[in-house]
């Protein structure tokens, strides 16, 4: 009777607990151990694209990488044809972090809503590729972590009568307050109750935010537009992946990203009045 009346508790106040899925989410995920970086891919890729970033003190090239991040790189390619990016500027510059542009924003007269702007539009994260197929009994955390994210979140979002199975493994985990309960069930179990097809993966970092590369800056996952940020930290920013696509790499002109990475900026990291540093064309040599 325990199990029935959580069940009808659920499909009467699926916004509850909905919020309540996703306060426990935030909580479990702290508790996982980060498990080391052994399997990133290498960034070197078979076809590049060349890009220059001309600006107002230098030039910057870039190799992208089509095959890393295939819809990321068409986007940044067809904004940059279509003259989006002419005439904005670096809005935020950090020294030892990175610089940012690409904010339509930039072209007006109002340095409030400077970093605010996009194309209109948000597209998908290119950051984890597949790796090593999940089969059997869940026996970790990570695992765990995994099929919680792939399987179970996605089925209470998207269902208001979830399945008896994922309702009650949403609820032993509340109570538990951990991710103790998923160690009885298996992978398959979990999947067909979700009705997931396909398989469950561990992920794989394509490319890790490193040193000269350029990536998308965003407000969350899957919610890129035109911005884009280029490192400047010598050891890369290791917090940052796997939350960022990385596109492509700077190749010539890292002392004038340098260069912007330095400008004077007010207290919200905008280059002063008078010296920001403008992009005023995006070329694509052959």
């Amino acid at each position: 009777m325990k199990k029935k009346a959580n069940y009808l508790a659920l499909i009467l106040i699926p916004v509850i607990l909905i919020l309540g899925l996703t306060l426990l989410y935030s909580q479990l995920k702290t508790q996982v151990a980060p498990q080391k970086e052994t399997n990133v891919q290498e960034t070197t890729q078979q076809q590049v694209v060349k890009t220059v970033i001309t600006t107002t003190y230098g030039e910057i090239e870039l190799e992208l990488w089509p095959e890393l991040a295939p819809i990321t790189v068409d986007n940044f390619v067809k904004l940059a044809r279509d003259g989006f990016y002419k005439d904005t500027y670096f809005h935020r510059v950090i020294p030892d972090f990175m610089i940012q542009g690409g904010c339509p924003n930039t072209k007006d007269d109002n340095r409030g809503n400077d970093g605010q702007g996009g194309p209109g539009y948000k597209f998908e994260d290119e950051t984890y590729a597949n790796g090593e197929e999940i089969k059997g009994a869940i026996k970790d955390d990570p695992t765990a972590k995994i099929v919680w994210e792939e399987l179970i979140v996605p089925h209470m979002q998207t269902h208001r009568t979830p399945d008896p199975v994922i309702n009650d493994i949403v609820k032993s985990c509340q109570d538990a307050q951990g991710f103790e309960p998923l160690y009885s069930k298996t992978v398959e179990e979990i999947a067909k109750a979700a009705g997931h097809e396909g398989g469950v993966y561990r992920k794989i970092v394509k490319a890790r935010v490193l040193y000269g590369n350029i990536a998308m800056a965003n407000s969350g996952p899957n919610t890129n537009g035109s911005q884009f940020f280029i490192v400047t930290k010598k050891g890369g920013t290791p917090w940052l992946d796997g939350k960022h696509t990385v596109f492509g790499k700077v190749t010539r002109g890292m002392d004038v990203v340098h260069t912007i990475e330095m400008l004077p900026r007010d207290n919200a990291d905008n280059p002063n009045i008078g010296n920001q540093a403008f992009i005023t064309d995006v070329s694509f040599p052959k």
